[in-house]
């Protein structure tokens, strides 16, 4: 059974990495190139209806997939449920923000946003299809197929977005790029699952998992507010080029910590609920999820904001050179949300989420807090309280984690300081060995190399067991 298990997690490990690497690096490659065509203005206009978009989509699904989850075995009569309370939800959402759009228009002061949100918003009805069956593949850690499904939704709305870029379209194209990715990736996911919808609905199974799922779908609208809350602010403050600077800047930062989370999100919950109720075996889990966690994470994110100049300047241009600075800070915050995202799947996963829910409402309000008592220090002060705000919430979500599950914080820090010293002291190196050039495609490229043959280098020496691992399972594989 443990072998059983330990197989399941490192295929979905190794699928949720080729998910998420292939979803990154065609983010990255459409990214670079929308990133050219467009002005800073662009991205700020699309950024201040995020939050709206992301807010509805919240409610729509109203955490029924993270319940369905905690159930060992969901009926089609559970699946059913949520899927029709999934559709009645997202039209009222559309129909609601459809009519507000004028007025979102008027608080912003940008009166374009009354046409391009009505068109963005279409992503939630359309959406709300596709929840059930992403959920059943989540649950059954199908993540080959999700992997299927994110590369070809990518492709197609990215070729979209960037032929509508080309031809002048400006947001617009930014816009129908999300609405063709939510409109590609929905029957694809019917055609993985073949499961098909059913009448009459019967919404008791939705009634039983509501106490659950209530919490859920509050924690998920703070979090979405939380990652949402300094673009809300600065659209409503500042101009909306600058806007658009710290959009570009949160978009590559987030891109890269997603990698991390999305895999691991790909199969915690579902690994944790496998895992039973012995608290050794929990923590042997956790423990070593948590590891490989720091091992990829720390040295990814403190090495974008090491490359981060270079980055920007060779991919996107210099006319977004304003958001280097920006996107360093939020990457030293970054490197700690992956570690916070496992932790958050563990308490889900033991039916928390009071727990879980108690903890973003009291991290989004410090962040409107420190926000709002530094909105007149500046972008970057704001940006650098936020990080640090991150990166201290970590230790909050520890003492979650030992309210179901005692590990001690010196045993979790053993498990992930060694990784981030390690990171941190090989960036340091690297930055001064690569001082003796200005030529940005060498540096860019020296400083990936060195660090990344330092980092592996130093792993392979102190015989660090994650990594004894991960060449382990590649070799098994290439040997099958």
């Amino acid at each position: 059974m443990a072998e059983n298990l330990k197989a399941k997690t490192a295929r979905g490990l190794a699928w949720g990495a080729v998910n998420n690497g292939a979803v990154q690096v065609l983010n990255l490659v459409f990214g670079i190139v929308l990133g050219r065509l467009l002005l800073p203005s662009d991205y700020g206009i699309i950024a201040l209806i995020t939050v709206f978009t992301a807010v509805a989509g919240c409610i729509q699904a109203a955490g029924f997939s993270q319940a369905l989850a905690n159930i060992k075995q969901p009926s089609h009569g559970d699946y059913n449920a949520v899927f029709w309370f999934n559709i009645l939800a997202g039209l009222s959402m559309y129909v609601l923000l459809f009519l507000a759009s004028p007025l979102i228009a008027r608080f912003f002061h940008q009166p374009v946003l009354t046409d391009v949100s009505r068109l963005a918003f279409l992503t939630i009805p359309i959406s709300a299809l596709g929840i059930v069956p992403n959920a059943k593949l989540w649950i059954e850690l199908r993540t080959k197929e999700q992997a299927i499904i994110s590369v070809v939704s990518l492709l197609t709305s990215g070729i979209c977005g960037i032929w509508m870029a080309w031809n002048g379209w400006g947001y617009w194209s930014l816009a129908m790029q999300q609405v063709v990715f939510i409109s590609v990736g929905v029957p694809l996911r019917y055609l993985f699952t073949r499961w098909i919808p059913t009448l009459p609905v019967d919404f008791a199974p939705v009634y039983r998992m509501f106490r659950f799922s209530s919490k859920m779908l509050l924690t998920n609208i703070l979090t979405v507010i939380s990652q949402n809350v300094l673009t809300f602010i600065f659209g409503k403050l500042l101009p909306v080029t600058t806007v658009g600077q710290y959009s570009q800047a949160n978009k590559w930062n987030t891109m890269a910590y997603s990698f991390i989370s999305g895999t691991i999100h790909s199969v915690a919950q579902p690994v944790f609920t496998s895992a039973g109720d012995g608290i050794e075996r929990q923590q042997r889990v956790f423990r070593k999820m948590l590891r490989f966690t720091a091992f990829v994470s720390f040295p990814l994110m403190l090495g974008l904001a090491l490359v981060a100049r270079e980055f920007i300047l060779l991919t996107v241009g210099p006319k977004w050179e304003a958001c280097v600075p920006l996107l360093q800070i939020l990457c030293f915050g970054g490197a700690f949300l992956p570690l916070q995202a496992l932790y958050q799947n563990f308490v889900i996963s033991r039916g928390r989420s009071d727990f879980y829910l108690d903890l973003v409402s009291l991290q989004i309000f410090l962040q409107i807090a420190i926000t709002l008592c530094f909105v007149s220090q500046g972008i970057t002060v704001m940006v650098t309280a936020f990080s640090v705000l991150n990166i201290l919430f970590t230790l909050l979500w520890h003492y979650a984690f030992n309210r179901t599950s005692h590990l001690r914080l010196l045993d979790a820090m053993k498990d992930t300081m060694p990784f981030a010293l390690i990171a941190a002291a090989i960036m340091v190196a690297t930055y001064y060995a690569t001082l003796w050039t200005d030529v940005l495609w060498l540096l860019f490229l020296l400083r990936c190399i060195i660090a990344a043959v330092l980092y592996l280098g130093v792993m392979r020496l102190l015989h660090a067991a994650v990594l004894e691992e991960c060449l382990q399972f590649l070799f098994k594989k290439k040997s099958v």
